[in-house]
């Protein structure tokens, strides 16, 4: 049976969030996922790095809460990360699951090993491009984020920087933007219809598999060119 491992971060039950949640859920259970929906404020993980977790970074063992939790996404076919946008990108909760998670020797490793720490070798990625979508849930509109170019900041940092640099290139994120208050309620419904959407999407054995990290280079060596030939 085929298995998504969902990520989740909100800490009230019965909110807008766990309603995406919910709609993106559905069309696995219909097309007979197994889903492991690891809720972080439900099962209180604690995103603060440990003692533990730092003697680890220095060659020490697994955390066994962190072991565990390798356990839970090496069984997973396909990932996915559902969040409200804090401050234009993941909570608290979510970025510090990652930063103990992806910990190195299982997630990537930067140079030859603890005493080198990048002097020889080139950073490593070493987990499998499994699929994976993010999924934002963001209170301003699309035309901000925009504006400042806060998605293209997210993919990079989130998609990019962290994903792709782990080996996870098979990545696509998505936002669902502007659905705060009473005026806004036409704009969660689409957003709901949206996530069951990608959800579907993202189930297709002949969708289309992305390399976020190749496709932002492209973009920007497009950009650089642009730039270039304007100045000239």
């Amino acid at each position: 049976m085929p298995h998504l491992l969902t990520v989740f971060a909100h800490p009230v039950p019965g909110t807008y969030p766990n309603a995406v949640l919910g709609a993106f859920h559905q069309p696995f259970l219909d097309a007979g996922y197994s889903i492991d929906l690891l809720n972080l404020h439900q099962e209180q993980f604690d995103p603060r790095f440990t003692n533990a977790d730092h003697a680890h970074f220095w060659g020490g063992p697994v955390p066994e809460d962190i072991q565990q939790m390798h356990d839970r996404v090496e069984a997973a076919d396909r990932l996915a990360f559902i969040y409200p946008v804090y401050w234009w990108g993941m909570p608290a909760m979510m970025k510090g699951w990652i930063e103990r998670v992806f910990t190195g020797g299982w997630a990537y490793q930067f140079g030859s090993g603890v005493e080198d720490r990048g002097t020889q070798d080139l950073p490593a990625s070493l987990l499998p491009s499994i699929p994976t979508l993010l999924l934002g849930i963001a209170g301003s509109t699309q035309r901000t984020y925009s504006k400042y170019g806060y998605d293209e900041a997210m993919r990079t940092q989130i998609d990019v920087g962290t994903f792709a640099y782990c080996g996870i290139t098979d990545v696509q994120s998505h936002l669902i933007f502007d659905i705060e208050g009473d005026h806004n309620a036409p704009n969660r419904d689409a957003g709901l219809q949206d996530a069951a959407r990608w959800a579907r999407e993202f189930l297709r054995v002949d969708r289309t598999v992305r390399n976020a990290k190749e496709d932002h280079l492209h973009a920007r060596n497009a950009d650089y060119d642009t730039s270039v030939k304007l100045r000239n």
